[in-house]
Parts: structure tokens; C-alpha cells; sequence
């Protein structure tokens, strides 16, 4: 039996669990909540937990099976865009004192996180449109 194999199994066997946990909320039984154990937080926290794990050996599998320069190389423009997004938001754009008179306690860093995100958005958008554009043309060109 393969890893393939087994890791689905996992999966169905997590699914069912959290389907059941998940019925189980929504219809607010709490006797049956106590009964097994009082929290189902943490039982959600475990199978979070369990299926990160599963993401990342995949993730990893497939990082090392394929190729690795091709994945670096994108995960270095990414980053770029990350970087370069931070280097051109100010963060001191925006007048902070309505939203700290309010108790936010919004400082320059975080608005300048925040137009960082927004800025990194913009760029990736951009590239996505962008792409899906230059796709579409070459496919039409091409015929």
C-alpha cells in the first residue's frame, strides 16, 4: 500500500471526524460536547494540527521531485513583490489620530504593513491579469 493510499484514507477518516464535530456545533448538543471531553476546540486544533503536517510533506515531496530552480525562482519573485511592496508604502499617508482617538491603537507600522498588503495585492493582481491576458492571446495567435 502506497503513501498515496494511506494519506487518503487519513483524509476521508479526518473528513468524516470533522463532519461529525461540525454536525455536532451547529446543532448545539451541548451534553454530547461534554461528554466527549468537554472542549471540541481542541480536538479542532489537532486535526488542524494533523492536516498542516499532511500539506507540508506533500508540499515537500513535491518541492524535491520536481524542479527545485523553477520553484526557488518563483518563490524569489514573490518575495521581491513582498519586499518591494514594503519599501514603497510610507505609512504615514493616512491621519492616525480619529482612528486612536477611537481606542484602535493604529500605529504607523501597522498602516504601513497594511499598505504593504495592499500594494503586494495590486502588484499580483496585476501579474495575474497580466498573465491570464498574454495566455490568451498566445492561444489565439497561435491557431
Amino acid at each position: 500500500m502506497g503513501l498515496h493510499k494511506i494519506l487518503r484514507i487519513v483524509a476521508l477518516v479526518l473528513a468524516i471526524i470533522g463532519a461529525i464535530f461540525a454536525l455536532i456545533i451547529i446543532a448545539g448538543d451541548e451534553e454530547t460536547a461534554q461528554s466527549m471531553g468537554g472542549n471540541l476546540l481542541y480536538v479542532a486544533y489537532v486535526v488542524l494540527g494533523i492536516v498542516i503536517a499532511l500539506v507540508l510533506i506533500f508540499v515537500l515531496k513535491g518541492l524535491f521531485a520536481g524542479n527545485i530552480k523553477k520553484t526557488l525562482m518563483t518563490v524569489g519573485a514573490f518575495l521581491a513583490i513582498i519586499v518591494i511592496s514594503y519599501i514603497i508604502s510610507s505609512g504615514s499617508d493616512l491621519n492616525l489620530k480619529p482612528f486612536n482617538d477611537k481606542g484602535l491603537g493604529i500605529t504607523e507600522a501597522i498602516s504601513k504593513n497594511v499598505g504593504a498588503g495592499l500594494y503586494a495585492f495590486y502588484f499580483l493582481a496585476i501579474l495575474a491579469i497580466g498573465s491570464m491576458l498574454y495566455g490568451g492571446a498566445k492561444k489565439i495567435f497561435n491557431r
